[in-house]
C-alpha cells in the first residue's frame, strides 16, 4: 500500500512540476530543431542521399548471378535399333556468371560523385529548415516577452486607476469634486481593467503561437523570462558587407547553389562520356545434369549426378567493346543541354548572391532604424515620466484637474508601450544580423 502511495505521490509530483515547467529561449529552439516534423523530414532526406551513395560505389564491383533450370519429357523416341518407344528423361543444367565494367567514360566515377554532392545538398537543405525555425522560435519566444511586458504595464496602470477611485470617492463624498469627476474617473479605471484584459488575450494567442511552432500542447505552457534590460543602441556591424562577406562563406542557400553549378559540371561530363567507347567483361561457369529412366542402349547406365556435373563443367570468359559511331546527334544535344543547364546553375549562384546581399542590407538599415526609434523612445519615455510625477503633485493639491491628470498618464503609458516595442523590435532586428553573420540567435 505504501508503495503504491508513493508512486502515485511520484507521477502527480512529475506530472505538476512539467505543468509548471517555464521553457528557456535555448530549450525551445533545441526541443523544436529535435521535434520538428520538417526537420526530421530532412533528416531522413540526408539518409537517403547516403543510400545513393553506396548504391554508386557498388557500380564499381561486378555482378554475380546464379542460375538453375530442371526438366521432364516424356514421349517417342528411337532407341538403338531405330525402333519409336516412349521413354521418360530428366536433364538440369546449373550456372555461376559475373559481369563488370572496366571503363565506360568515367560514367561510374561521375555518378559517384554527384551522389556525394547530393549528400552536401540536403545536408544544407536541412541547415536551412533548421535555421529558419530557430528564427522563428526566437521571434515567436520575443513575442511572448513582449507581450508579458505589455501586461505587466497595463496592470500597473489598472492599480493606480482603482487607488485614483478610492481617492476620487473619498472627494467627492466630502464634496470637493463633482459627481462628473469620479464617472470620469470609473470610466478610466474601466478602460484599464478592459485594457488588462485585451493584453491577457494577447499573451495567450503568443503562447499559443509558440506552443504551435514547438508542435506541443498550448495547455499550461509557459516561457521563462529574459531580462532583455536595455540594450546597448551601437550596431554589433560597421556596415552591412562585414555582415554579407560573412554569409558568402556559410549561409547555406549559397552553398547549395555553389553544389548545384558543380553537380552541372559532372552533367556535362556525364554526358560526355556517351562519346567514348565503353569495355566490360563477363565470366561464367556452367555444368548439367541427365537421366534417361528407360529404353538405354545395352550396356548404358546413368552416371550418378555428382560425376556428371563435374565432368560436364564449362567456364566461359569474354570482353565486350561498345564503340558508338552514331546516334541521331543524340549525344551533341545532351551535352549542349547540360553545358546551358551549367550557365542557369550559375545565374542562379548570382540571384542567390544579390538576394542574401539585398536582405542583409534591409536587415541592416531595418536595425539601424530600430536603434534609432528605441533611443527615441527611451528620451521620450525619461520625459513622460518626469511629466507624470510632476503631475502627480499637482492633482494631489488639487491644481490638476482629472482630465488632464489622465491626459498626462495617457502619453506615459503610450510612451511605455512605443518603449517595450521599440526595445523587443530592435532585440529581435538585431539577433536577425547575428543570424546572417552566423553567430548564435539564442544567447
Amino acid at each position: 500500500m505504501k508503495t503504491k502511495i508513493a508512486l502515485f505521490t511520484a507521477i502527480f509530483t512529475s506530472i505538476a512540476v512539467f505543468s509548471q515547467k517555464q521553457w528557456t529561449l535555448k530549450e525551445c529552439v533545441d526541443y523544436a530543431l529535435k521535434n520538428n516534423i520538417t526537420v526530421k523530414q530532412n533528416r531522413l532526406n540526408v539518409e537517403l542521399a547516403n543510400k545513393d551513395v553506396e548504391i554508386s560505389k557498388g557500380n564499381f564491383l561486378p555482378d554475380l548471378n546464379g542460375s538453375s533450370s530442371a526438366g521432364f519429357s516424356s514421349g517417342l523416341s528411337p532407341d538403338q535399333t531405330g525402333v519409336l518407344k516412349n521413354t521418360q528423361n530428366f536433364n538440369s543444367s546449373f550456372s555461376l556468371s559475373s559481369r563488370g565494367t572496366i571503363f565506360n567514360g568515367f560514367r561510374n566515377l561521375n555518378q559517384k560523385k554527384q551522389a556525394q554532392l547530393s549528400v552536401k545538398g540536403s545536408e544544407l537543405d536541412l541547415a536551412k529548415i533548421e535555421n529558419d525555425i530557430s528564427l522563428n522560435v526566437v521571434n515567436e519566444y520575443l513575442n511572448v516577452l513582449f507581450a508579458k511586458e505589455n501586461l505587466a504595464v497595463a496592470t500597473v496602470q489598472a492599480e493606480i486607476s482603482k487607488k485614483q477611485i478610492e481617492r476620487a470617492r473619498a472627494q467627492f463624498e466630502g464634496g470637493a469634486i463633482p459627481k462628473g469627476d469620479l464617472l470620469n474617473v470609473e470610466s478610466t479605471a474601466a478602460g484599464d481593467v478592459q485594457n488588462v484584459v485585451l493584453q491577457e488575450n494577447t499573451l495567450s494567442i503568443a503562447l499559443l503561437r509558440l506552443s504551435q511552432l514547438l508542435q506541443i500542447s498550448s495547455k499550461d505552457f509557459n516561457i521563462a523570462d529574459i531580462e532583455v534590460g536595455s540594450p546597448s543602441v551601437a550596431l554589433l556591424y560597421n556596415n552591412s558587407n562585414v555582415v554579407y562577406e560573412k554569409a558568402l562563406s556559410a549561409w547555406p542557400d549559397i552553398e547549395r547553389a555553389q553544389l548545384n553549378v558543380e553537380n552541372s559540371d559532372l552533367n556535362i561530363k556525364l554526358e560526355k562520356s556517351a562519346y567514348l567507347p565503353s569495355l566490360s567483361y563477363s565470366i561464367g561457369a556452367s555444368s548439367s545434369y541427365f537421366h534417361q529412366f528407360n529404353n538405354l542402349f545395352p550396356g548404358q547406365t546413368n552416371d550418378y549426378f555428382f560425376k556428371q556435373t563435374k565432368d560436364r563443367i564449362r567456364y566461359n570468359l569474354g570482353l565486350s567493346l561498345n564503340v558508338p559511331l552514331f546516334n541521331r546527334f543524340q549525344t551533341k544535344n545532351r551535352v549542349a543541354k547540360s553545358i546551358i543547364n551549367k550557365e542557369v546553375s550559375e545565374l542562379a549562384l548570382e540571384n542567390q548572391k544579390l538576394q542574401l546581399q539585398q536582405q542583409i542590407e534591409s536587415a541592416f538599415l531595418d536595425a539601424k532604424a530600430a536603434a534609432k526609434t528605441y533611443e527615441a523612445a527611451q528620451v521620450s519615455l525619461k520625459a513622460q515620466k518626469e511629466a507624470f510625477k510632476n503631475a502627480q503633485v499637482s492633482y494631489d493639491y488639487g491644481s490638476m484637474t482629472q482630465f488632464d491628470f489622465d491626459q498626462v498618464r495617457n502619453r506615459l503609458v503610450n510612451a511605455e508601450g512605443a518603449m517595450i516595442r521599440a526595445k523587443y523590435d530592435y532585440v529581435f532586428k538585431t539577433k536577425v544580423l547575428k543570424f546572417y553573420y552566423g553567430e548564435s540567435i539564442v544567447d
